[in-house]
C-alpha cells in the first residue's frame, strides 16, 4: 500500500498527516492548544513512523477549541491548557481527562527593555492597563504595549487566573498562537505578553521574574514559580480503546520528547492542583 505524507499550513495551524489508502477509519484529529501543540506534532510523526497505518492530524486553534470540538465528537482528541471544569459551556460529562504533561508560562518582554524582574503587583498593574510607562517599573522611557491571548485560549485562562490574580487584562492586540505572541513581542518596541516556557528563548524576547522568582521547571515543581498548568488530552467517552488512547499513552511515556521540547513529566511535580487552583503537596 502505497503512503504520502502531507504536511499544510492552513491559518497558521499545522496539520501532519500520514495517509494510507483505506485508512480512513484509523484517522485522529488532536486539536487545541498551541502550549502543547509542538509536543504533539512530535510525537505523532514518531507515532506514525511505528504505526504506518495510523493518521494522527496534529492542529492549533485554543484549549477552547479544543474542548469543545472533542465534546461534540469533531476532534477524538481534545488539547488543553485548563481543566475542562475551567471552561463554561463545555459538557465535561462527555469526555475523560488524561494529564501528559506540566507546563510553566512567563511574562515575556521585548529584548531591548532594561527590566528583567517585576513584582506581581506591577505585573497586574501593567495587564490591567494602570502602568503604562516602563520608567515606573524601572525601566527605560518607554510606552508599555500589551499583547494578550484570544479568548478561549488556555495560556490567557492560566496566566489571568495565577499571574493576574483573576483581574481582568486591559483591551489591546491579541494573538491566537504562541509563535505569533513572541514575533510580535519581539518586533513591537515596549511590548510584553506571555508564552510557554517553550518559547521564551526566541529570538527579540526575554523572560522576566516576578517577585524575584526566575521562571524555571525546578520553581514549578515546588510551586515556587505559580504561573503553571496540566496538560490535559481529552478523548470523548462515547469511543473506548481506540486509537487515541493508544496516541496519548505512547505521549505519556515519551520522557524524551517531554524533556526536549520543554515540558515537565506529571510525576516530578513536588505539588498537585485542582481544577480550583487548590495546591497541596504530594506525600
Amino acid at each position: 500500500m502505497k503512503k504520502k505524507i502531507f504536511i499544510a499550513l492552513m491559518a497558521s495551524v499545522s496539520l501532519f498527516a500520514l495517509a494510507a489508502c483505506g485508512s480512513g477509519n484509523k484517522q485522529v484529529t488532536a486539536g487545541g492548544s498551541t502550549a502543547l501543540q509542538p509536543m504533539v506534532e512530535h510525537a505523532s510523526m514518531a507515532y506514525m513512523k511505528q504505526n504506518p497505518d495510523e493518521i494522527i492530524m496534529v492542529q492549533g486553534g485554543g484549549s477552547g477549541v479544543g474542548l469543545a470540538q472533542v465534546a461534540a465528537g469533531s476532534f477524538q482528541i481534545g488539547n488543553s491548557d485548563i481543566f475542562a471544569e475551567e471552561k463554561s459551556g463545555i459538557a465535561v460529562d462527555k469526555i475523560i481527562d488524561h494529564k501528559v504533561a506540566v507546563i510553566g508560562f512567563a511574562p515575556i518582554i521585548n529584548k531591548k527593555l532594561k527590566v528583567s524582574n517585576l513584582t506581581q503587583q506591577e505585573l497586574i498593574d501593567i495587564f490591567t492597563g494602570k502602568i503604562t510607562n516602563w520608567k515606573e517599573v524601572g525601566g527605560q522611557d518607554q510606552k508599555i504595549t500589551v499583547i494578550g491571548r484570544t479568548a478561549g485560549s488556555g495560556t490567557r485562562v492560566n496566566f489571568d487566573k495565577y499571574a493576574l490574580n483573576g483581574d481582568t487584562e486591559v483591551n489591546g492586540p491579541t494573538q491566537d498562537a504562541s509563535g505569533s505572541v513572541v514575533q510580535l513581542v519581539g518586533q513591537t518596541p515596549g511590548a510584553i505578553s506571555y508564552v510557554a516556557f517553550s518559547y521564551t528563548n526566541k529570538p527579540g524576547v526575554k523572560a522576566v521574574n516576578v517577585d524575584g522568582v526566575a521562571p524555571n521547571y525546578d520553581n514549578v515543581k515546588t510551586n515556587a514559580w505559580k504561573i503553571w498548568s496540566y496538560e490535559h488530552m481529552y478523548t470523548n467517552k462515547s469511543r473506548k480503546n481506540t486509537i487515541e488512547n493508544k496516541f496519548i499513552e505512547y505521549v505519556q511515556n515519551d520522557k524524551k520528547t517531554l524533556e526536549q521540547l520543554g515540558y515537565i513529566r506529571v510525576s516530578e511535580m513536588k505539588v498537585d492542583r485542582d481544577a480550583k487552583g487548590n495546591v497541596e503537596k504530594i506525600k
